[in-house]
């Protein structure tokens, strides 16, 4: 990785996921995902990038059976979460006839600006995935399923020392893991103050915007605390 943005991009990336996710708590799996070296972040530089571009970048993490999770990271790209959400199912189509109507990967969509809407927990989500920049998290589907049942056996992803990890897989519930995943976010955010992990959440941002700023004077800005893009 030769270019100094995307170096930053996954520089400040990797403050969102130990300062933000593993730090409260977010997801009972990232932490032991990154230690073991299961996760990979691929930083893609276009302001606009083509789609060849980055279904090439989730394929490369589709064939690598050690990547349990990936991260696409868009350092220059300025579309609103709306469109991100568009653009992501588009992606998750051509990934599965990539497959022969099989995939490899679950495609999720994390942007920077998300207010925090307490009203439910699915409706906090956005708000939890606020990534210094747009990015793809790709998870593994044949993973995703052995969390889904509960078993650790074969997946560093899987963190069975985790805080809250029993509630989550609490067999009586057979609900939708990332409704589990979700409720236990929102109580997490309750419990902190919404302040609180907004404000850990700018600091990156901010962190973000003046690196950039003296790698790449027209590289966009993230941080607008309290903002909500329009689609």
């Amino acid at each position: 990785m030769t270019d100094p943005l995307a170096q930053e991009a996954v520089r400040v990336y990797r403050r969102y996921a130990v300062e933000i996710v593993e730090a409260l708590g977010f997801c009972p799996y990232a932490s032991r995902a990154r230690l073991d070296g299961h996760t990979r972040e691929v930083p893609i530089g276009a302001a606009i990038p083509t789609d060849a571009e980055v279904l090439g970048a989730v394929e490369a993490l589709a064939d690598d059976p050690t990547v349990e999770v990936g991260f696409v990271l868009f350092p220059r790209v300025t579309l609103s979460r709306p469109k991100l959400g568009r653009w992501v199912e588009h992606l998750r189509k051509a990934h599965a006839a990539a497959r022969g109507g099989a995939p490899v990967l679950a495609i999720e969509g994390f942007h920077p600006d998300a207010d925090a809407d307490l009203s439910c927990p699915e409706r906090l989500t956005p708000f939890v995935r606020r990534t210094p920049d747009p990015t793809l998290q790709l998870t593994r589907l044949d993973v995703l399923d052995r969390i889904r049942r509960g078993s650790p056996t074969g997946t560093a992803f899987f963190d069975p020392d985790a805080m809250d990890l029993g509630a989550l897989l609490e067999a009586p519930a057979k609900r939708p893991l990332h409704e589990r995943i979700a409720e236990l976010n929102h109580e997490a955010v309750c419990r902190l103050g919404v302040a609180a992990v907004r404000a850990r959440m700018d600091e990156i941002l901010r962190d973000r915007d003046e690196s950039y700023r003296r790698l790449d004077p027209a590289a966009p800005a993230r941080h607008a605390p309290h903002s909500q893009s329009a689609g």
